[in-house]
Order: structure tokens, then sequence, then C-alpha cells
């Protein structure tokens, strides 16, 4: 081979090393909740870019389900660039995602008929790559099609994230089914922090970490997300729930 030719083969496979390199360094990358608590419970020391995160109510209410939508909005804001939100109910607040931090010019909503055309756009958006997150809300979620969503957030780096809403009671038992997300939590709403006068305090929730991949379940109470999508440990339970400990429910 000529010298030339021999530099430029060189060349071009330092480039697809290169760049190899970095798509593995990109899916390690993760994203940090800012609660040292939160963030010493999952390796990495936050959620992990290039995987897929399930977030469900505490129970089937209503009550429980937005505040898992509105932790999951609060997750998404934080990441760069445009988010996609997959749904076959479009009765998303947009104030109240606003709320929590994620303004909706910065999100594509994308609507199906079915849940499965609600994986189709999850993974596409998935593959697609150049998105901070894609976020899709199910019923259920099987462990080939989470399998699939896994596989296409590792090939882009590309955070997925997936709400759990059901309608019915009969519906929630389906999340105690194995997945291949990364990390499994449940939301469930606790009252208000108190305040010196009269008036409604900052939301508060309880948090269960039930399932994490080279990890242990922990269960934390925070403060709700503010107008930057970030938590804080809630300062009402101090007797003996600002420590994570492992979920009874694991």
């Amino acid at each position: 081979m000529p010298s030339a030719a021999r530099e430029l083969a060189i060349a071009e496979l330092r480039d697809r090393i290169s760049a190899l390199e970095g798509g593995v360094a990109k899916r390690r990358a993760c994203l940090p909740y800012g609660v040292p608590d939160i963030d010493a419970a999952l390796p990495g020391g936050g959620l992990s870019f290039g995987a897929v995160h399930e977030f469900a109510g505490g129970g089937s209410g209503t009550v429980d389900g937005s505040a898992a939508a509105l932790f999951a909005a609060g997750i998404a804001a934080r990441t760069r660039g445009p988010v996609v939100w997959c749904l076959t109910r479009p009765d998303l607040f947009f104030p109240a995602l606003a709320q929590a931090g994620l303004h909706p010019s910065r999100v594509v909503f994308v609507e199906g008929d079915k849940e499965e055309d609600v994986l189709a756009s999850m993974e596409e958006a998935l593959s697609y790559g150049g998105l901070g997150a894609v976020v899709g809300e199910l019923v259920r979620l099987p462990m080939v099609a989470s399998r699939r969503l896994q596989l296409a957030a590792e090939k882009t780096g590309t955070m997925g994230i997936v709400v759990r809403r059901w309608r019915r009671q009969t519906e929630a038992n389906d999340f105690g089914q194995p997945t291949a997300s990364t990390t499994r939590w449940r939301v469930s709403v606790l009252p208000s922090e108190e305040l010196p006068v009269p008036g409604v305090g900052r939301e508060r929730w309880f948090l269960e970490l039930m399932r994490v991949k080279a990890g242990e379940c922990a269960e934390f109470c925070v403060g709700a997300c503010d107008e930057q999508g970030r938590i804080d440990i809630s300062s009402g339970f101090a007797d003996r729930s600002d420590s994570p400990r492992r979920s009874v429910h694991s």
C-alpha cells in the first residue's frame, strides 16, 4: 500500500475509534439530581443518559399520577435540546409543565391512537438522536418493548423516560412486571410544606427508587420540582426520612 494511502487509512481508523469512544462516554454520562443523598444511591451519581427510566404514581389516582408526570417533566427540563413527549391522551396542563421547568416551546408532542403507536414513536425518536429526552406515557411496558427502547437509547445517548399512567387499579398491577429499564421510581404526594403564614407551601413528594441496576432501592421525601426542574430534600420529615433506606415495597 502506498504511504499516502496507508496514512489515510490509519487516519480514518483513528476517527472511527474516536467516534466509538465518544459514543461510549456519552452513554455513560449522567444527569445528577443535585441532591447528594439521591445521587449517592445512583451508580454514576445521577440518571444515566442512553438509558430508559420509569416513573409512576404511588397509587392509581390522578393526583399521584400527575406528580409522576411533573417529576418526569422536571428531569426532562434539565436536559439539553428538544424534548419529544409521546402520548395517547392530550390532557397535559402546560402551565404545570412550565412550573416544573419544562417550557412547552421545548416540547414536541406526538399523539397516537394506541399504546403501540406511543412505543413506535418513542423508539423512532430515541433512534434519531440529538434530543434532550424522549418521554412516553404508557399503561403497560412489555419486556420486549422496553428492551427495544433501551437499545435505541444506548445507540444515541438520549434519555428515555416512561411515565406509567393508569385509569384503574387493576392496570397498576402491571408496574410490578420486569422491564429492561435502568431505574424505576414511584411518586406519591405528601402534605405541602408548612408556612409561617396562612397559605399553601411547596408541594412535597415521597419518592421510592424501586429498582436500579447495580444499586439498592431507597426512599426519599423531597420538595417538588421548582421552576428549574430541581428537587430538594424536604425538611418536613427530618426525623425519619431525610436519608435513604431500603424500600419496603422492593
